[in-house]
């Protein structure tokens, strides 16, 4: 039995977040214009592209070992996979997006309810069907091929099930949101025969160790400074850190180097305050992965 896997890349709208997440883990996907079988640098895995709808149809029968898809897909499909790990990345933001009913901004729809009897246009039919059947209300529910928040000004559907990150598009349709109905965010899933398949379960848990070490990496940076040693410990309670910071002593010298990782996002108040503080010669670096 061959224990080169078979890894499934979402072509779509996650493809490039998806292939740029694979570069900072260490795999470089070269997708070809003319097929859908783009190089990667790993003799032990082969790639092959296909719509995060289908995802997890090819992983379930075996076609791939594993790939990468929504929970909202794998609902939808009712597919019997193993579930790796989730892995919160997207397009745009980098959160959990949402499945949303959403009305015109002037119907007099405010709940679920009162769609009773009403249309409802989306891409995620099985799972809109079996959640309105099981909240007992009886809608029609119609597969839209594409352009969906257009169903409802255009007086094809009184209401549409559509996914967001941000909810501007849906408000600049001019609809109106009056129910989340999932939260969804990329899965790392795995065709069950596969996952017990030692050699490929290791290969898979490579992937999926240093996928993850570089999303944790996306929200961290290093900082790098030169302290004298009487102002140490003023530094010190400036610091958060992942850790301890690492503190060496400079060549044939009384100065300290500090070495810390932070959130990003404290960065811009924290390196004015170090300084006032008296640390010098502050490096700030990007890091590609944390394990």
């Amino acid at each position: 039995m061959s224990h080169k896997i078979k890894l499934g890349i979402p072509k779509g709208s996650l493809q490039e977040a998806t292939m740029k997440l694979f570069a900072k883990a260490g795999w470089k996907i070269k997708p070809h214009e003319r097929n859908y079988f783009p190089e990667i640098n790993d003799p032990d895995i082969s790639c092959s592209m296909c719509r995060a709808q289908e995802m997890s149809r090819y992983v379930e029968d075996g076609t791939f070992d594993c790939g990468l898809t929504g929970k909202d897909w794998i609902m939808e499909n009712d597919s019997d996979v193993h579930v790796i790990s989730d892995l919160v990345y997207s397009k745009v933001s980098n959160r959990p997006a949402r499945w949303v009913l959403a009305v015109a901004g002037d119907s007099p729809y405010r709940r679920p309810e009162d769609l009773a009897g009403k249309k409802i246009a989306t891409e995620l039919v099985n799972f809109t069907r079996r959640h309105f059947s099981e909240a007992g209300i009886p809608v029609e529910v119609e597969f839209s091929w594409g352009a969906t928040e257009a169903k409802v000004v255009e007086g094809l559907a009184d209401a549409i099930v559509e996914v967001t990150e941000t909810g501007t598009t849906i408000k600049a349709h001019g609809l109106r949101i009056i129910a989340d109905l999932m939260h969804t965010n990329t899965r790392f899933i795995a065709n069950k025969a596969a996952w017990a398949d030692p050699a490929k379960r290791a290969k898979m848990e490579q992937i999926n160790m240093l996928l993850h070490g570089a999303l944790v990496a996306e929200r961290l940076v290093a900082l790098k400074m030169n302290s004298p040693k009487d102002k140490v410990e003023s530094l010190m309670a400036l610091l958060p850190s992942l850790n301890s910071p690492t503190v060496a002593h400079l060549y044939q010298s009384d100065w300290l180097s500090i070495e810390v990782v932070v959130d990003e996002g404290t960065v811009r108040d924290l390196i004015p305050k170090l300084k006032a503080a008296g640390a010098e010669g502050i490096i700030e670096y990007a890091l590609n992965k944390v394990i």
